[in-house]
């Protein structure tokens, strides 16, 4: 199944995204991913999600080809409802979301590790929102969440991506690791939490989120509604098509 669910140590969810060849996730995927994070807790009992990814990165965000493909702007639509489900659905879990990211990271894929209570990462992990180059815009929320404002902005606007390792400096990533030993980190963070009194750490969840100083969801919404006025305007079906006839296969 391109994203599946085990139960590790009785009470972690690990859940794992697996689109080949580079985990472009298409708008299936998205809600996929917001139902596996969303029932771990309810459905498994799950005290902590783990969220990873097989093959060569962790997301390059979401599949264009698949929205090229696609008349009018249903695809669009679609997938931008998908991405907000799978960020929500992790924002909201009623339990901790570790991301386990290897590779690239990209798009969507900050997105969904903005959105992570933690974050553990190889030592080749590299995250980025190369969204301006696709005609788009989208995961600044994120980002934000990530990197100081003013590095994020620079970002945005250039489509620069910044490694795993400037990301542990700034505190946002919480160990970096060689990438065989990275679902050994991510587990073992895992079960520093689930060995917690599970109603303390979901009150613990609850309050975070409570003193946030920004709504993640509808600050991403807002975003969003600035992708769809690109679109309308026909400037994202240019970058889209031409990402497709380049033959890009990473940078999604």
């Amino acid at each position: 199944m391109p994203v599946s669910t085990e139960l590790v140590d009785s009470h972690i969810a690990v859940v794992t995204v697996d689109f080949p060849p580079v985990n472009a996730v298409p708008v299936a995927g998205w809600f996929a991913i917001a139902d596996a994070v969303r029932t771990a807790p309810t459905d498994l009992g799950a005290r902590v999600v783990v969220l990873r990814a097989e093959g060569r990165g962790f997301n390059a965000g979401v599949d264009i080809k698949e929205m090229q493909r696609s008349v009018g702007f249903t695809a669009l639509l679609e997938a931008n409802r998908g991405c907000h489900a799978a960020f929500k659905a992790i924002y909201e879990c009623a339990t901790p979301v570790i991301a386990a990211v290897n590779g690239f990271c990209l798009g969507g894929g900050v997105g969904l590790v903005g959105n992570c209570d933690s974050v553990v990462a190889s030592d080749d992990a590299y995250f980025g929102v190369p969204e301006v180059d696709r005609g788009a815009l989208g995961a600044a929320t994120h980002l934000s969440r990530l990197v100081p404002q003013h590095l994020m902005r620079t970002m945005y606007y250039t489509s620069r991506t910044i490694t795993a390792q400037r990301l542990f400096d700034f505190g946002s990533v919480v160990e970096v690791v060689p990438r065989e030993e990275l679902d050994a980190a991510a587990l073992a963070l895992a079960r520093e939490i689930a060995a917690k009194d599970p109603r303390v750490i979901r009150a613990a969840k609850e309050a975070l989120n409570g003193i946030d100083p920004v709504d993640v969801n509808t600050s991403y919404r807002f975003e969003q509604g600035f992708t769809f006025e690109l679109n309308l305007a026909g400037v994202a079906d240019e970058h889209r098509d031409e990402f497709v006839r380049t033959g890009e296969n990473l940078t999604a």
